[in-house]
C-alpha cells in the first residue's frame, strides 16, 4: 500500500469491526486483514466497476470470508446488525462526506470511531465532527505523488468538543506539530489566498463577505507559518 493507505490502516484500532466507504479496490480492508489487526471488514462503494475490482482483490488474497462486499452509497450499505464501530471514509470532498454521515445521524445511526481523509474541505469535516461531539485524536498531514493530504481520527464523546477557528482551519493535532509538510502545504496557500484576495478587490462588484473572508484566514496562515 502507499504512505496514505498505510498512515489510514495505522488509525485502526487493533479488533475494530470496519467499513471501508468508497473501497475501491478494497487495499485497505485487505491490508488491516492481513496484517491480523481486523478480523472482519466491509467493503462497500457506490460504483459496480470498483466494487468488481475489489471483490476480485479479495477472492486473490483468499479473504472472502473476512471481507464483505456491498454496493450502495455513503453509509446506507451498513445495518446495525453489521455493528461496525469504525467507519473509514478517503479520498472525497469534505462536503461529500458530511453528508453521507448526515444521512446516517439523521437516522440516529452513530459510530464510535471515524477515520477520514477528504481530498477538500477539511475545515468542514472538522466543524461536524465537533458539532455532533466527536473529538479529534490523532491527524496527519502528508505528502505523497505531489499531492497533500489530511487524515483525521475521531472518537465519539458524550458532550461537544469546542474547536477555535484555528483549530477547525488547520487541524488542532495538525497545528500543534505543524510537520514540514504542513509548511509546505500552508506555504502555498497563501500564495493562492493573496492572488485571490487580489482578483476579488478587482472585481466591479465586490464581494465584501468573501473578501473579508480571505483577508482572515490569510492573517491566520501569515501567524502560524511565521511564528
Amino acid at each position: 500500500m502507499n504512505l496514505r493507505l498505510n498512515t489510514l490502516a495505522q488509525m485502526v484500532d487493533q479488533g475494530a469491526r470496519i467499513a471501508d466507504i468508497g473501497t475501491d479496490h478494497a487495499y485497505l480492508p485487505i491490508q488491516l486483514v492481513k496484517e491480523g489487526k481486523v478480523d472482519y471488514a466491509i467493503a462497500s462503494d457506490v460504483a459496480a466497476g470498483p466494487l468488481e475490482n475489489a471483490e476480485k482483490d479479495i477472492v486473490t488474497a483468499g479473504l472472502k470470508n473476512k471481507i464483505e462486499t456491498r454496493m450502495g452509497s455513503g453509509l446506507e450499505t451498513i445495518s446495525k446488525e453489521d455493528r461496525i464501530d469504525t467507519v473509514v471514509i478517503a479520498g472525497m470532498g469534505g462536503k461529500l462526506m458530511t453528508n453521507i454521515l448526515n444521512k446516517a445521524w439523521s437516522k440516529n445511526f452513530h459510530f464510535a470511531t471515524l477515520i477520514l481523509e477528504p481530498n477538500v474541505g477539511e475545515p468542514t469535516v472538522r466543524e461536524w465532527l465537533s458539532v455532533h461531539r466527536y473529538q479529534i485524536i490523532n491527524e496527519k498531514i502528508i505528502a505523497e505523488a505531489g499531492h497533500i493530504y489530511e487524515l483525521i481520527k475521531a472518537q465519539q464523546v458524550e458532550n461537544a468538543i469546542s474547536l477555535t477557528d484555528k483549530q477547525i482551519f488547520f487541524g488542532p493535532k495538525i497545528l500543534k506539530e505543524k510537520n514540514r509538510v504542513f509548511y509546505q502545504k500552508w506555504r502555498d496557500q497563501l500564495a493562492y489566498h493573496q492572488k485571490l484576495l487580489l482578483n476579488l478587490n478587482k472585481a466591479k462588484e465586490k464581494d465584501f463577505a468573501h473578501i473579508h473572508k480571505i483577508e482572515a484566514e490569510i492573517k491566520m496562515i501569515e501567524e502560524e507559518i511565521n511564528d
